[in-house]
């Protein structure tokens, strides 16, 4: 099974984004199911991991009710208030379509929350966390002290899974290439080992700097040569893992 772990759907014309700044306006319009299911097909991914856009508990039910609707949404990636009684709003959530779903918890950090994210992992020690977007280095810049330094230190907790996803992003959206983001991949894969290294496109995002395919092929080449069963845990088992995703056969067979 291959599993595309993190993409994203949204409409402004229904919802506000503030994070959606002029330089996403390629990408400020709608996004759905009908625009992902076609590039799935042609990049031969089979499950995805649909994760949250806004500080929304009605985004959250929107994107449960997608994934009922839609066999290849796997998983969602949904915002509960933490301020709030959480207990409570997960409960309402179980009681909606995802029924006995396991959680786990998306870090969404840079390098200097980075210290912030190490406290947590260390005062839950019973939780499933990842880092998403390999906690977006500064790729464009080539600056990496501060982000490994930060980093590195979560490799040591088995929990903590990290996603090799968001890298064209921070990198020169006009001009990067594979050599610029295999250092970073290279040395997560390091830290972290190929059990524990999850892809995601961060489709539509990804739109501004590559296309699906080619996000999908830069991430391939960037973890270099690795054995066949290490590939196969990171386009799907580690994603599995991670978030408890059924493990479903495919029209080919494969699991």
């Amino acid at each position: 099974m291959v599993v595309d772990a993190h993409h994203h759907f949204w409409d402004p014309a229904k919802a506000s984004y503030p994070w959606m700044t002029d330089a996403l306006a390629p990408i400020r319009r709608r996004f759905g199911p009908e625009d992902l299911e076609p590039l799935l097909a042609a990049n031969g991914i089979d499950r995805t991991v649909l994760v949250q856009t806004r500080s929304s508990l009605e985004e959250t039910r929107e994107f449960l009710a997608t994934a009922a609707q839609h066999d290849f949404i796997a998983g969602v990636v949904g915002w509960v208030d933490l301020t709030a009684d959480v207990a409570k709003q997960i409960a309402a959530l179980q009681a909606g379509p995802v029924g006995k779903a396991g959680l786990a918890y998306d870090i969404l950090a840079r390098a200097r929350e980075l210290p912030a994210a190490l406290a947590l992992v260390k005062a839950i020690p019973d939780m499933r966390f990842v880092i998403d977007h390999i906690a977006k280095p500064p790729i464009a810049s080539g600056a990496t002290s501060e982000w490994a330094a930060g980093l590195k230190p979560l490799a040591a907790f088995p929990n903590v899974f990290i996603k090799l996803s968001g890298m064209v992003t921070e990198a020169d959206w006009r001009r990067w290439t594979v050599r610029d983001i295999t250092p970073y991949v290279q040395r997560v894969l390091e830290w972290f080992g190929p059990e524990r290294c999850v892809f995601g496109s961060d489709w539509p995002v990804c739109l501004v700097a590559a296309s699906y395919a080619r996000v999908i092929d830069a991430c391939g080449q960037a973890i270099g040569d690795l054995p066949m069963d290490e590939r196969e845990r990171i386009f799907g088992g580690n994603a599995a893992v991670l978030y408890r995703l059924p493990v479903l056969a495919t029209a080919d067979g494969r699991s």
